[in-house]
């Protein structure tokens, strides 16, 4: 038997105001993303924003629905747009926060497994690793320097090509 492990390694920063100009920038433009969230059941409001190779940054919200599995997270959303706007351009950021209208929105949330797993896929298909900010309205931030670092031991495309 073998024993391996995974670590995670990201980094934490009180606050936006540490964080570098670009990156602050990215978080700014998620947190007002979550403003364009359609969440009348849930009442949290998740916005994403995208840094795209060429300096363009792309914006998105989650979008509810009254048959919760029809809903979809700004994450994904925003991956379909620039998958379908922006096509084969590498995304370099995506920063996404949150405003829990019935509560608190002071620390970081970490993407759900389709998320993570559609995060991961992208940056397969791009072969360029996305830099994850995550933070709330206000507290602390993590930047996670890949997002597949977030999904390990991940269902992939050459998980598809084995022949058996």
């Amino acid at each position: 038997m073998k024993k391996t492990q995974q670590i995670l390694n990201f980094e934490e920063y009180d606050s936006i105001d540490q964080l570098n100009a670009g990156d602050a920038n990215l978080l700014n433009e998620a947190r007002a993303a979550t403003a364009d969230a359609y969440a009348p059941y849930s009442n949290f409001k998740v916005g994403a924003a995208a840094l795209l190779e060429n300096g363009l940054v792309v914006r998105a919200s989650n979008q509810e629905n009254a048959s919760y599995p029809v809903g979809i997270c700004a994450e994904r959303v925003l991956l379909a747009t620039v998958a379908t706007q922006h096509i084969n351009m590498p995304v370099s950021a995506i920063a996404i926060s949150y405003n829990n209208v019935n509560g608190e929105s002071d620390h970081p949330i970490a993407p759900c497994g389709m998320c993570r797993q559609s995060l991961a896929e992208f940056e397969s298909r791009t072969m360029r690793p996305i830099r994850l900010i995550l933070g709330g309205m206000e507290g602390k931030v993590l930047v996670i320097p890949e997002a597949s670092g977030l999904l390990p031991l991940a269902f992939d495309k050459t998980e598809l090509d084995k022949k058996v």
